[in-house]
């Protein structure tokens, strides 16, 4: 129990402690809690104090604010006002002094008046913006003017000396067009190839540059301020009436002419085709040069407004465009004949080589009429070539000229029909195009084969009708086998043999080869039976040949001197005539020469040798046996020459 006692005092006196500890700390809670109940009651009071004099440092603070705000508002108003009278003096000084300043002094109005705008609120707002719109009415008055008078003063026409330097040296022509006929380049059948010239096909083509690129973007600022002004279809006015003057000025001089279809269907075939050729030159120039400019003239005064750089292209270039279409809409439309083919054709040509460039040129919806205006020519001269070629396989078969070839030799139509068919093989790419165009289903190049060869055997056709003018049988075969061999020479050197094949050479070959064995049959044939041994014996039997060759028993001398005269009188009228007859190739005149001497000639020496004897031994032999066999092959070679009548014998 001891123990316990003495342990539980110290406890208790710690217990003391703690209670007496936590006694004086709310003692000191409380007195803090009091200090500071007191502070806040305090600040209250003190801020109770203070209010008014917050609310009035707050007032002079907002006063102070306003009034910085209207000076600052002023000084913006005044600088306005400064900025207007600077304006003013430089609109009203105009454009002619100082452009760019004007120009500025134009915005700066614009600007002036956007701000007098939004400030309602201003007491005078009203009337320093009538003013404003007045004077800025006046200022693009003037600037339409300056517009005008730039643009007029540096749009001039283009001399053709200067187009004619831009173009490729192989297109350059070596006179002016128009005035030394056809130095500028026309395209003739007889000029025009199916390979083109790889100078051609990478040639560069730099447009001219029609107005100096120093004053450009001042006229491009010009452009601006009048469509800002609303002024844009005034500005195209101006525009086209300056471009398009000079641009038809430039075509008129490099040969360009107005011509309406009655003027073309009154021209005569060369002067015609001379001015075709022309137009092809000048298509090429007006396209690539002076269209192609104009194009980059209105791309960059009119940067940034493509819709208006498109109508003011459209305006400057669709009368001269429409007056270089409208001839090859003449030309298309007269009246077919089949050497207007080959012009058709090249300007068919041209008008497919133009075409990217047309549609790239004349881009956008205000040259519509004019892409569809070049389309439609295109079309319209593939779809005449197309009928022309048509016709010209009727043409041929039923020409009825009555042009005699007394001569045997080759007859005019058929030397035009085949150079006519072999100029049509310099536009082999051209046609089949056209078929492809025009013709459903099939290869355009078994299309033109098939029509190439009904054109021959409309030609055959023709010729064999007039073979029967002849009167004399042996001289019609003579004719045909002329003109055949002439058709099927010409194929083989040609392309011609490609598209019409060895078949067709190796057939006509043949045809040829008939017609020649028919001229030695009817021809030679009744000469030949003068040298033969019938009906040489008195009783009419048979006649025995000795074993030299000499006379023969039975042969009557009258009857083998008849046949010398009969022979002598046929040889010598085959001579006059068929000297006068000709073959023109030399060497089917000399295979046909030679194959009548092989068959008469050993037929004479034979005769001779037989019965010559018996005339030799009576009176004036030299009468009957007129020729020797080297007369006969010498007078040979004198057939088919076609000499007149009056000419001296070789």
């Amino acid at each position: 129990m001891g123990v316990a006692a003495m342990g539980a005092d110290p406890l208790s006196e710690k217990a003391a402690m703690m209670r007496e500890s936590l006694q004086k700390s709310q003692t000191i809670t409380d007195k803090v809690v009091t200090i500071l109940g007191s502070f806040d009651h305090r600040l209250s009071a003190l801020e109770t104090a203070m209010r008014p004099t917050q609310i009035r440092t707050h007032s002079i603070r907002k006063a102070h604010e306003n009034i910085d705000k209207t000076l600052k508002s002023a000084e913006v108003i005044l600088a306005q006002f400064d900025l207007a009278r600077q304006a003013e003096a430089k609109i009203l000084r105009g454009p002619h002094e100082d452009l760019e300043s004007y120009l500025e002094a134009i915005d700066q109005l614009r600007k002036n008046i956007h701000f007098f705008s939004s400030s309602k609120g201003f007491k005078s707002t009203e009337g320093v913006l009538n003013h404003a719109n007045g004077l800025l009415t006046k200022a693009i008055s003037k600037l339409e003017d300056e517009f005008k008078q730039q643009l007029t003063s540096y749009s001039k026409p283009v001399e053709p000396e200067r187009l004619f330097d831009c173009l490729p040296n192989s297109l350059r022509p070596s006179g002016s067009p128009g005035k030394h006929g056809d130095s500028s380049g026309n395209h003739h059948p007889h000029n025009h190839s199916e390979h083109p010239n790889p100078d051609l096909e990478t040639a560069v083509y730099t447009p001219p540059t029609l107005i100096p690129p120093r004053v450009l973007p001042l006229l491009h600022d010009l452009a601006v301020q009048m469509v800002q002004a609303g002024q844009r279809q005034q500005l195209v006015k101006i525009y086209r009436d300056s471009r398009s003057s000079v641009l038809e000025e430039s075509l008129r001089k490099l040969g360009v002419e107005k011509l309406s279809k009655e003027d073309v269907q009154k021209m005569q075939w060369e002067v015609l085709e001379a001015k075709i050729g022309n137009w092809i030159h000048y298509m090429r120039i007006a396209v690539k040069l002076l269209f192609a400019g104009e194009r980059k003239v209105c791309d960059q005064l009119f940067d940034g407004f493509d819709s208006l750089s498109d109508q003011c292209f459209s305006e400057v270039t669709i009368g001269s465009v429409l007056m270089l279409l409208s001839f090859g809409e003449a030309i298309a439309r007269s009246k077919r004949s089949p050497e207007k083919l080959f012009v058709l054709l090249d300007m068919y040509e041209i008008m497919r080589e133009l075409h990217s460039e047309i549609e790239t040129i004349f881009k956008g919806k205000a040259c519509a009429e004019i892409r569809e205006s070049a389309s439609s020519l295109t079309k319209r001269l593939a779809q005449t070539a197309q009928e022309t070629f048509g016709d010209f396989e009727v043409a041929v078969e039923k020409d009825a000229t009555k042009t005699a070839v007394l001569d045997g030799t080759v007859h005019p139509l058929t030397s035009y029909v085949i150079n006519y068919v072999k100029f049509l093989f310099d536009y082999q790419s051209t046609l089949k195009q056209l078929f492809q165009e025009f013709e459903n289903g099939g290869e355009s190049g078994s299309q033109l084969a098939s029509v190439t060869m009904q054109i021959m055997q409309a030609l055959q056709t023709n010729l064999d009708g007039k073979s029967k003018q002849y009167k004399d049988l042996s001289l019609t075969h003579l004719f045909l086998m002329n003109n055949i061999h002439y058709m099927v020479r010409s194929v083989r050197r040609s392309e011609a043999k490609d598209l019409l094949g060895d078949d067709w050479v190796q057939r006509h070959r043949r045809i040829v080869q008939q017609h020649a064995n028919q001229y030695k049959r009817i021809c030679w044939g009744k000469i030949l039976q003068c040298l033969t041994i019938q009906g040489l014996t008195s009783s009419g039997g048979g006649s025995s040949v000795g074993g030299d060759g000499g006379n023969s028993s039975g042969v009557s001398r009258a009857l083998v001197k008849d046949r010398f005269k009969i022979f002598n009188m046929q040889f010598e009228e085959l001579h006059q005539k068929q000297s006068q007859w000709t073959v023109p190739d030399t060497e089917l005149r000399e295979s046909l020469r030679l194959a009548v001497a092989e068959v008469l000639l050993p037929a004479y020496r034979s005769f001779v040798k037989r019965f010559g004897p018996l005339v030799e031994n009576g009176k004036n032999p030299q009468k009957y046996i007129r020729f020797s066999a080297e007369d006969l092959e010498r007078m040979l070679g004198e057939f088919f020459e076609g000499k007149t009548l009056n000419e001296p014998k070789r």
